[in-house]
């Protein structure tokens, strides 16, 4: 409905050391704020009825992670599921993903090579490793 605020909420899903997909979903405030706060990182997901579409490599890879994959989850909020489960009971496969990046490891700027090369990095866009203490709105 035009005039009326949508809000999105991004993440990228994996299944093997080799593939994973960046996740979308557009909906009202209510429903995004429920949704991310329906999982964490590290936690199994099953995702119900997305719709596949074809990615936009140069627009939507800018703020995405890069992905093996020429397609992208959308999560409907009329539409689609995202349930947690406790799938690493049956598949412990996948605990060895859970500290996979999925940048290589030579893609990446330490802070201190930031803090040291300012100067030369100035008006680049940068990979960054680094561990997240907290986020909050």
């Amino acid at each position: 409905d035009i005039g009326t605020e949508r809000y999105t909420f991004s993440f990228t899903i994996r299944d093997s050391p080799t593939y994973f997909i960046n996740a979308q979903s557009w909906g009202r405030e209510e429903y995004i704020r429920s949704l991310s706060e329906s999982f964490r990182v590290g936690d199994c997901v099953t995702i119900e009825n997305p719709l596949i579409q074809s990615k936009e490599a140069e627009r939507e890879e800018k703020f995405n992670p890069v992905t093996p994959s020429g397609y992208k989850l959308l999560l409907s909020e009329n539409h689609s599921v995202v349930k947690t489960s406790s799938c690493y009971d049956t598949d412990t496969r996948l605990l060895s993903l859970l500290h996979l990046p999925v940048k290589n490891p030579q893609d990446y700027y330490s802070l201190g090579d930031i803090v040291a090369n300012g100067q030369s990095l100035h008006g680049r866009v940068l990979n960054v490793l680094a561990a997240v203490m907290a986020v909050s709105e």
